[in-house]
């Protein structure tokens, strides 16, 4: 097939004009009949990859994908552009399954989306060995690392499709992967000889925000009633506890909120799914559970309460927001409670020796981002290996100074305010000291919160009853508030001076800090974990229709509408129906008739018999 016939497929069935990035590239592979492995970031397109190739390749293009939410979703969305799609998976009925083999093998469908734990049922490798295969997609590729952050062991069976069906083109997708990641899937996925095709992870149009955990429910609070009023968003929390905490505490402020974990009944969960996709302006709070399936373009912000375990996690999670490329917040609160907790995990999880070191790895980088004085999309990109062969150390990337040029993202909080640093050798010198003190005249061993009372002299019955108030730091520290000198903790944790140990977070200094202790090495540090309050708010909220006019505003507004109860009326999600970007394009350009319906981004042939009527008779009226 030639470019110009893939530009017109891609036209005439999803509405777009032209490719984006390495798309048309990885097409022409696969259509030739080359494998592809394809890292691209979230909203970078990667669906069209194998959706197109799928329609122009004879045969039925085979999707492997890990959730039943995604699935769904993708499949409503191509059948409303007339494409040929289906799926199989644990919650058909008989009936249905039964008549989805049937297309299959009558070679009337055009993509099949399946689990990779179907590939293990009885009966489906020989289903598929009676059809006609154009292709093999292997969606969310990263799960195939045992190393990596969201470890699916089913997909390790993926690599046998190569010997199955040699002559079979298969591509393996992910948004997320470190270079380490990245071999993984070559090699599980036998892949050696593919073509590798691998996109830049920066999202320009998300701002990053890392600010102290303080109070961190008007913190929550404050950034979406303040910021994002009316969004849809994403709030993510390591527990379930906390997840209904959180929920309960952005109703009661009057934002919409529903509660999204594992624990909950399926009914209840499928209730709070179905809300955020198809209403408008709903705010899920969520553990990781609610995670891969999430397709909804016009998330205006995902934010944080606990810290993620991983690097991976966190910017596949941030990166739910702005699917649609307009702006788009990530917003994260953490503090030292964080860190002990995540500690704490780790070592009471039940990994050996290798995957606990693993995962203690996955934490510091984690604190690395949180803790840079450097760019944080900068350091995101050195993470995933732009710019260099592998993830820079932890404590060199929280200690450097901001690089040349680091104000030039002009989209996060570190280049918009840029932090300075602060010489905080001495409090740190104060700080080991009075670990090391404890430990050896009384004998015991404490969290941060102990050690401070020391350092600030805090008087009480415990203090005296263990005679703590003898010690030689006693007070030494008391021109520093609590809150700063947990600040200090939290930085030597995230550099490797301290470590916290057991069940109550016992700190315990490393050999690194000897150096330190002996005054051979500084300790420099962000003035804004001393001496700021906060961090940099945005100026103005922007969403998908914030620059239009006054009547080109009316214009959206009454197309989300009809967009709205259209998706009811189909049972369908609304950016299914049309994304926000074709409903602004609609606003601004107001065709009149349907060949200039056909120029909007997202409108192809099928939408256009389907919808062009109605949009018409609105824009007009």
């Amino acid at each position: 097939m030639t470019a110009v016939e893939a530009r017109a497929v891609l036209a005439d069935v999803f509405g777009y004009h032209s490719f984006r990035g390495d798309q048309e590239a990885i097409v022409q592979q696969v259509i030739g009949g080359g494998d592809a492995v394809v890292l691209m970031p979230t909203g970078g397109g990667k669906s069209l990859c194998y959706q197109l190739p799928a329609l122009v390749r004879e045969g039925t293009g085979v999707v492997l994908s890990p959730l039943v939410a995604l699935m769904h979703d993708q499949v409503a969305a191509l059948r409303l552009a007339g494409v040929r799609a289906a799926a199989i998976n644990s919650t058909m009925s008989v009936e249905d399954r039964a008549a989805t083999e049937r297309a299959y093998l009558a070679g009337e469908l055009d993509l099949l989306y399946l689990a990779p734990e179907r590939l293990a049922a009885p009966g489906t490798i020989e289903l598929l060995r009676k059809g006609r295969i154009a292709l093999f997609a292997i969606d969310e590729a990263h799960c195939v690392s045992q190393w990596g952050h969201d470890f699916r062991p089913d997909y390790l069976r993926l690599g046998a499709l190569a010997a199955e069906w040699p002559d079979v083109p298969r591509i393996a997708l992910t948004a997320t992967a470190t270079p380490a990641t990245h071999r993984e899937i070559t090699e599980r996925l036998h892949l050696e000889q593919a073509r590798h095709f691998v996109s830049s992870f920066d999202r320009p149009n998300i701002r990053y925000r890392i600010e102290p955990k303080g109070q961190v429910r008007q913190q929550l609070v404050r950034f979406i009633r303040d910021e994002h009023a009316g969004d849809a968003g994403i709030v993510y929390a390591l527990s379930r506890k906390r997840v209904e905490q959180a929920a309960a505490w952005l109703r009661e402020a009057g934002i919409d909120a529903v509660a999204y974990h594992a624990g909950m009944p399926a009914a209840e969960r499928l209730s709070a799914q179905t809300r955020f996709l198809q209403e408008e302006g709903v705010v899920v709070v969520a553990t990781i559970a609610f995670g891969m399936g999430i397709d909804k373009p016009n998330v205006r912000f995902v934010a944080h309460i606990d810290l993620p375990k991983s690097v991976e996690g966190y910017y596949q999670e941030t990166g739910r927001a702005g699917r649609d490329g307009e702006p788009a917040q990530a917003w994260m609160a953490y503090g030292l409670a964080d860190v002990v907790q995540q500690r704490q995990f780790i070592e009471g999880s039940d990994g050996d020796a290798a995957a606990k070191r693993n995962q203690l790895a996955h934490l510091q980088h984690m604190l690395a981002l949180c803790e840079t004085t450097q760019c944080r999309r900068r350091f995101l990109l050195n993470y995933f290996g732009e710019g260099s062969s592998r993830p820079a150390a932890a404590a060199q990337q929280i200690a450097a100074s901001p690089p040349e040029g680091v104000g030039g993202c002009a989209n996060c909080d570190v280049c918009l305010d840029p932090p300075k640093l602060w010489d905080a050798t001495t409090p740190a010198q104060k700080m080991l000291s009075t670990i090391l003190r404890t430990g050896k005249e009384r004998g015991r061993t404490f969290a941060a919160g102990q050690h401070i009372d020391v350092l600030r002299g805090t008087d009480s019955e415990r203090v005296r009853q263990l005679r703590l108030n003898e010690l030689s730091t006693w007070g030494i520290g008391d021109d520093l508030s609590v809150q700063q000198w947990r600040g200090l903790v939290r930085h030597l944790l995230a550099t490797g001076l301290l470590e916290s140990q057991g069940e109550w977070g016992v700190l315990v200094p490393t050999e690194a800090a000897k150096p330190v202790l002996r005054g051979e090495q500084q300790v420099m540090m962000r003035e804004e974990v001393a001496t700021r309050s906060g961090a940099t708010r945005s100026s103005a909220k922007k969403n998908a229709a914030a620059d239009l006019s006054d009547e080109q505003q009316q214009l959206f507004e009454t197309l989300r509408e009809w967009r709205l109860d259209e998706a009811r009326t189909q049972g369908v999600p609304p950016y299914v129906v049309f994304g926000d970007v074709t409903l602004r394009a609609l606003a601004v350009h107001r065709p009149t008739t349907p060949e200039r319906l056909l120029e909007i981004t997202g409108i192809g042939q099928a939408k256009l018999e389907r919808y062009g009527d109605a949009v018409l008779a609105l824009i007009v009226s």
